[in-house]
Formats: C-alpha cells, sequence, structure tokens
C-alpha cells in the first residue's frame, strides 16, 4: 500500500477542494437550491444563433456543420459544432466535480492555481488563499456575467498548464508532462484562443527565465530535454483539441480577422482594423482598479446605493420615488475615456503582496514576473499607449483580437503568483531586521497609497467620456454625480487600506506566534475570501438570478407567428432594429443578421458598403410610407421576404420583390478586383445582372441567356436540392453564401466547380434541360479533425490512467508544505 500520511499528505488537498467547492455553492446558492439561473446576455445570443446547429443535431444525431440563421450562412464551427472525438470533456466535467456548468470554471479557476502554488512549494494553506484570489478575481466574475464562458473557461485552467511545465523543470517530469498535456488540452477545449494566446505569452516569458538560467549554470541540455517533454506535451494537447482548431483555423482565413482583397490605403489589411481593435483601452492609471476597484468610479451603470449625493439632489430637485431609484441604481459612476467598461479588481491583498515581493523575491522570479506584469499593464493600455501600435502590426497574431483590455488578466495572474511566492518566502525565512524593515515598507508603499486616495478623493475633477452624453442635464445633476464619484474613490480606499492593514496585521501575528499557525492560516484564507467575494458580489448578487427559463427568452411573437405561416423551406428575415448584433431573431428564422464576433469578412464588408445603406433606404422609405422595395438590389439577392420592425402582428413587413432561393441571369458583368466587385453588385438589377471576378473565375463560353426556373424542394442546414428547367446554357445564381472550403455541389450526380457571384452568393453554369441540383457541405478539415481528436484523446486518457497506476506503484506523492 502507498504510504501516506493522510494528515500531511492527504488532509490539505481534500479541505482545499471543500473549500473551493463551498465557496462556489456559496456565490452562485440560487442556482444550486432555488433553481434560478444566470442570466448571461451573450449565452443568450449564442442560443440564438446556434438554435438551428442545436435543433438538426436532435433531430437526426448528426453534426449540420453550417448554419443559415445567421448572416444568411456561415459556418457552424464558431457557433455549436461538436467532435465525437472529444473524451476529454468527460475529464474536464470531472476535474470540475460535475458542478452546474459555467460556474464550475470558478471552482476549476481556485483548484488550478491551488496547483500551480503547490507546484512552487508554495504552503498549502497559503496556496488555498490564492486559489480563492485568482477563482474569484473580478475578471472572471464579471465574464460570467456577461456571457464569456468560453473566455472564463480557458482562463481557469491557465495556472494548471503552467503548473505541469514547472513541475517539468523541477524534475518531475512524468506528472509535469501529463498535467501540461492534460491541462492544455482543457485549456484549449473552449477554443477561445485570444486567452490562449495570453497563455502563450505567460509560458514565454517562464521559458527565457529558465532560458537565462540555463545559460547561467551551463545546463542547456537538461533545458533542450525538457522543453522537448513539453513540446511533446503540447502536440498532444493540439491534437486532443485538432478538430476545433483546424477548423478555427480553415474559417479564421475568410472571417473578419483574415486579409481582406478590399484596397486599404493601397494594400491588402490583414487582422483586425486598429480603431476596432483598440475601441476599448484602458487609460494610463485606470489599472489602478486592480487595488481600489471604485478608482474611476466603478462601471457606465453603477448603483450608488441609499443617502447619495445624487439621490438627495434629485429628491431637492422634485424627482419622483420611481425616477430616483431608476437615477440612482444606474449612475453613470464612470469616469474613464473608454465607452464602456468593468473594474477588474485583482484584490487589496494580492496587491500588497506583489509590492511586498518586489523586495523579498529572488531575481530568477521576480523579473519575468514583474516583467509580464508591465508588459501586460502596457498591453491594456491600447491606443493610449503609442508602442502599441508597433506591438500591433509585429507581434504575430497580436492583430487578431480586440478588446486590448483583457490583457489585464496576465496582470492578475502574475500578481497573484508573485505575491504568494513571496508570502512563501516571508513566512520561510528568518524575520530579522532586513526582512522587517522590507515588510513595514511594503505596507507603507501600498497602505499610503490608499489612505492618500481616501483623503485627497476631493480634489479630482471627476468628468470622463460618458459625461458627453449628459450635456443636456443640469449643473446640480452633474455635480452631484460627480461628488458620488469622489465619495466611491474615498469609501473603496479606505476598504482597500484596511484589508491590507488587517491582512499584514494577522502576518505579523503568525510570525511573532501571537497566534497558532491553524487559527492564522484560518483568518488569512477569510480574509482573502471576504476581500474578493465581497466585490465579486457587486457584480452578481441574489437580485442578478432569474427564475424563468432561457426558453421564455425565444417565446414566438406575434411577429414571428406571423412569419412562420409562410411554408416555404428556405427565406430570410431582416429584423431592422439593430439587426447585426441581434441573434435572438435567428432562433425562429433565418436572419440577415446575427450576433458574432467573428462574421465571414466579405459578408461583413457587404454590410458596411451594401446592406446599411439599403437598410437605411428601407427605414426611410417605411417612414415615408412607401413599401417599395425595388431599390435594395442586395437584400433581394439575399431572398429577404419579410422585414421586421417589432414584435406585433403588423410589425411585419413582407417583401415581395425579393428574388427566391435562386434564380437565372441574363448578363454577366465581368471585373477585375474585388473593389470593383463589391462596387458593382450595389448598382445592378440583381434578379438580371450578376457580378463575377473574373481574375478568380472563369465563366463557360457556353453561357447564354437562358430562360428557365430553378426550385428548391429540399433543405438542411448542410444541404440543398434544387430542380432546374431552362431552355439553354445558364448560369444560375443562388441565394446562399459562397465558402470555398467543404462545399460540393453536383448536376444529376457529377461534381461541377462553384463561382462565387455578387462578392458572396454562390452561382453554378447549368445545361439546357431538367436536372437536379444539389448543394452539400463536407469539410474535410472536420473528417480528419474528428479522427486526429479521437487518437490524440484516447492517448491522452490512457497517460493519464498510466501516470497514476505508476505513481502508486511507485509509492511517490506530490509533498506538500
Amino acid at each position: 500500500m502507498l504510504n501516506l500520511n493522510f494528515k500531511k499528505d492527504l488532509l490539505p488537498h481534500l479541505v482545499a477542494i471543500a473549500i473551493f467547492c463551498f465557496t462556489t455553492v456559496l456565490f452562485f446558492a440560487p442556482v444550486f437550491f432555488e433553481g434560478k439561473s444566470l442570466p448571461q446576455h451573450d449565452i443568450t445570443q449564442w442560443e440564438g444563433g446556434a438554435h438551428e446547429l442545436i435543433e438538426y443535431r436532435e433531430k437526426t444525431g448528426e453534426e449540420g456543420l453550417w448554419t443559415n440563421s445567421m448572416f444568411s450562412g456561415m459556418p457552424g464551427y464558431m457557433i455549436n459544432v461538436k467532435f465525437s472525438g472529444d473524451l476529454l470533456k468527460h475529464v474536464h466535467r470531472a476535474y470540475g466535480l460535475f458542478l452546474t456548468y459555467p460556474m464550475m470554471t470558478i471552482f476549476i479557476g481556485c483548484l488550478s492555481f491551488y496547483i500551480l502554488l503547490l507546484s512552487m512549494s508554495v504552503r498549502s494553506w497559503l496556496a488555498i488563499a490564492g486559489g480563492i484570489a485568482y477563482g474569484f478575481t473580478a475578471f472572471s466574475i464579471i465574464g460570467l456575467m456577461a456571457g464569456h464562458n468560453a473566455k472564463i473557461s480557458a482562463v481557469s485552467t491557465m495556472p494548471l498548464v503552467l503548473a505541469g511545465i514547472h513541475l517539468v523543470f523541477k524534475g518531475n517530469k512524468i506528472w509535469g508532462f501529463v498535467i501540461t498535456a492534460i491541462g492544455l488540452a482543457i485549456h484549449l477545449r473552449p477554443n477561445h484562443l485570444q486567452i490562449t494566446y495570453y497563455l502563450v505569452l505567460i509560458v514565454a516569458a517562464y521559458g527565457i527565465m529558465q532560458l537565462i538560467m540555463a545559460i547561467k549554470e551551463k545546463e542547456m541540455s537538461g533545458f533542450s530535454k525538457n522543453s522537448a517533454i513539453l513540446i511533446l506535451a503540447a502536440l498532444l494537447a493540439v491534437g486532443a483539441n485538432f478538430g476545433g482548431l483546424i477548423t478555427t483555423l480553415e474559417y479564421s482565413k475568410y472571417s473578419t480577422r483574415g486579409k481582406s482583397e478590399l484596397s486599404q490605403t493601397g494594400e491588402s489589411k490583414s487582422g483586425l482594423d486598429k480603431d476596432y481593435a483598440f475601441q476599448y483601452s484602458n487609460g494610463i492609471f485606470e489599472p489602478l482598479f486592480l487595488f481600489i476597484p471604485n478608482f474611476y468610479g466603478g462601471t457606465a451603470r453603477e448603483n450608488l446605493g441609499a443617502n447619495s449625493n445624487l439621490e438627495n439632489a434629485l429628491r431637492k430637485n422634485g424627482a419622483n420615488r420611481q425616477q430616483i431609484k431608476q437615477q440612482v441604481e444606474s449612475a453613470p459612476a464612470y469616469w474613464g475615456n473608454q465607452p464602456l467598461t468593468a473594474p477588474y479588481y485583482a484584490g487589496a491583498i494580492v496587491v500588497m503582496l506583489f509590492v511586498l515581493s518586489l523586495f523579498l523575491l529572488e531575481n530568477k522570479y521576480k523579473i519575468w514576473l514583474a516583467g509580464l506584469v508591465l508588459f501586460a499593464l502596457i498591453l491594456s493600455w491600447g491606443s493610449n499607449f503609442g508602442f502599441n501600435y508597433f506591438i500591433f502590426d509585429y507581434l504575430p497574431g497580436y492583430n487578431k483580437f480586440r478588446s486590448v483590455t483583457f490583457a489585464i488578466i496576465i496582470v492578475v495572474f502574475a500578481m497573484i503568483l508573485v505575491g504568494f511566492l513571496g508570502l512563501e518566502k516571508l513566512l520561510a525565512s528568518d524575520f530579522n531586521k532586513r526582512i522587517q524593515r522590507k515588510f513595514l515598507m511594503a505596507i507603507a508603499v501600498v497602505g499610503g497609497f490608499a489612505f492618500l486616495c481616501a483623503v485627497f478623493a476631493g480634489l479630482g475633477g471627476y468628468k470622463g467620456a460618458i459625461d458627453a452624453q449628459l450635456a443636456s442635464y443640469p449643473d446640480w445633476y452633474l455635480k452631484a454625480l460627480r461628488a458620488d464619484r469622489a465619495s466611491l474613490l474615498r469609501m473603496d480606499a479606505l476598504r482597500s487600506l484596511i484589508f491590507v492593514l488587517l491582512f499584514a496585521g494577522i502576518v505579523w501575528a503568525l510570525i511573532r506566534e501571537k497566534l497558532s499557525k491553524t487559527i492564522a492560516y484560518t483568518l488569512l484564507i477569510i480574509l482573502v475570501f471576504v476581500d474578493m467575494f465581497g466585490v465579486a458580489k457587486r457584480f452578481i448578487n441574489s437580485d442578478t438570478f432569474v427564475r424563468k427559463s432561457r426558453q421564455s427568452e425565444f417565446q414566438m411573437s406575434a411577429a414571428d407567428q406571423v412569419i412562420l405561416k409562410d411554408k416555404d423551406i428556405n427565406y430570410r428575415v431582416m429584423n431592422l432594429l439593430n439587426p447585426f448584433n441581434d441573434a435572438k431573431t435567428s432562433y425562429h428564422h433565418k436572419s440577415i443578421g446575427g450576433y458574432h464576433g467573428a462574421k465571414l469578412g466579405r459578408y461583413q464588408e457587404l454590410i458596411e458598403r451594401c446592406i446599411a445603406p439599403e437598410q437605411s433606404r428601407v427605414i426611410s422609405a417605411l417612414q415615408g410610407g412607401s413599401f417599395d422595395f425595388e431599390n435594395i438590389g442586395v437584400l433581394n439577392m439575399l431572398n429577404t421576404k419579410y422585414f421586421l420592425a417589432g414584435s406585433a402582428a403588423n410589425a411585419v413587413l413582407p417583401n415581395l420583390t425579393a428574388n427566391g432561393n435562386a434564380w437565372f441571369i441574363s448578363e454577366v458583368v465581368e471585373v477585375e478586383s474585388a473593389d470593383e466587385e463589391i462596387n458593382e453588385v450595389s448598382q445592378i438589377d440583381t434578379k438580371t445582372t450578376v457580378v463575377i471576378d473574373q481574375s478568380k473565375f472563369d465563366i463557360s463560353d457556353q453561357v447564354s441567356s437562358a430562360n428557365g426556373e430553378i426550385r428548391l424542394v429540399e433543405y438542411k442546414p448542410n444541404y440543398l436540392k434544387y430542380q432546374s428547367t431552362n431552355d439553354g446554357y445558364g448560369l444560375a445564381v443562388f441565394s446562399e453564401i459562397y465558402y470555398p472550403e467543404g462545399w460540393v455541389a453536383t448536376i444529376d450526380g457529377e461534381e461541377v466547380p462553384i463561382l462565387r457571384t455578387n462578392y458572396v452568393l454562390r452561382a453554378l453554369e447549368i445545361p439546357k434541360g431538367e436536372h437536379v441540383v444539389e448543394f452539400e457541405f463536407k469539410p474535410r478539415s472536420y473528417t480528419l479533425g474528428n479522427l486526429v481528436t479521437l487518437i490524440s484523446n484516447i492517448v491522452l486518457i490512457l497517460l493519464l490512467l498510466g501516470s497514476v497506476v505508476y505513481s502508486l506503484k511507485q509509492k511517490t506523492v506530490l509533498a506538500v508544505k
């Protein structure tokens, strides 16, 4: 049997798991005990866009792979596609203790950071506090509130990957290899590549530190062997997610993240537009919310609470109770430069420990982690720091991501890690006068800053970008609001000061043996929990949860019922109310719009150049009482059969001029570039004329002006069947989005090439007579990806089981302090 000391070797881990489970369940108690749910905007939108694929899977047991429910059609890879080889989903769920998703990501974040700290020889009781600090960081809580489940799932496993890497370099190569491979594999499962990119930056910084140490100690051979082990682990992890990664990679080339063929200052652009990517950029001093959450007022819709300056001013100026409640509970308290934001609080205790660690730790940890913090802070500044434009242009892959403020998770990760390494160093050291001086200096720096913020809070101007929207408000309102902004800063500065002093007092008492270790560690864990829990509850509290099911979000409106009376098997609907940030329409209909961060690039360009202007023309015509839609050739070619202007039955506006599912044309306009193509498509009569970029596609000389009919007779997300009758060799245009990977067209069972026409549509040359035309989506990337995913998953699970058996036979166990 394995010779284990239960109290030393097992109890700390069991206590840690119990604490992480308890705190997660406590935080999300309404979900676990009251049957409520957490309303998440992005998840609601995702469910709307994914409904067609989910419904098809439930009916057939197959994957649709393509959906026509959003943006007139797009691959389902980034929406809802499952890979049958993904066996690690069971490991992922078990690692999350089978808690309800996505709440389990908080538990996983706690446990992963706990394991990371253990791997770096931090005693288990401190590691519990560190796990809580990371799991309940405001970054994760705010992300779940918004519905960024994939992002927070990826964040939760970042520490596990670094733990495995560190174990390899410490000499525990078997478990280091397995933890790295499994950790990275479940990290990649949510397919949030922006967070993976940040993980790569963290690992790169760690690797540089290890390389420098290897060079200094002349241990390059060991470094190379360790690197080889880790590369193999990474390859297995990538293999275990190969299906999702290869289809995403394939799609990215054609998405808004890929290279545009339109000229941009003389060149084709690659990646996102800088203004779009940097739309959300922290101000230079804004990251101080890591220490004082309301340093910049918190959010753009802050609850100021009772007896605020704004409440008193509103009451004094005659506002009624309902008006006061509405204004006070959603006050524009944020006064930074961004249009919207949320304070990603790292913890007053964490910041204090970070500063302390800069005094205590040896350079091998201090330099790479502090350097990582500085670099990530610079990234989060975005457009407010000129160096970021250089980074955007030259750091490989960086221009594929937006919301650069998300880089703050690197700061949070590194500060918690270095902070608890420093605390371990402090408790393991002889508390001599030199160490005492450094300890007091750290308290003085951090506590002194909080004290000064509290004392001088009244001196700020507290005018922000959001105030431009308040230009019509009276001066008394703005004066009261700015006084409340100052009060928010003052109160949170005092709050942070109290936590710093309490934590320092407990540590001092522990070192001086005024408290027993059990009591002191318990108090430290509780204090970290209260610090993080208190701020987290500002964003998700008991009032946040709701009883209504998500299905009620998609109850058919009277307008939906009117449209669905149409028994045509395929047509499109355009919701005129914010169509390109709405996927609820997609739940019941095939929509012109949708909600997704990575649309097809050509479709986004069509939206900007053609659809948006036509939308404006439709709205103007309706406001003038006209229902003539002949002058919207692009929307007509997309078979927009209905416009939706609300939820009432009379808000449905039929479009009798839509081109239908497919039609033969009589004229071809040949162009030489994407610019010419998109310019022409907005000018032609799309019912009779088609635009083709002849530099990319060839038209047969046999094509003539053919008269005929082509009807859609069968529809599935990934399969379309038409019956065609025409009196000559003609060119048929289909109101389906062209995608160069995976779609196969046949005429009477024989494969034929698919042409791209009118910038985004498909077309086929069809011989004279009666024919059966079929389109089927059979991407090789999915088939290959599924096979590689299955093989790699099996290998990883066998390795995990083999490592457990080997450890039991060798009677080894990971020791903890």
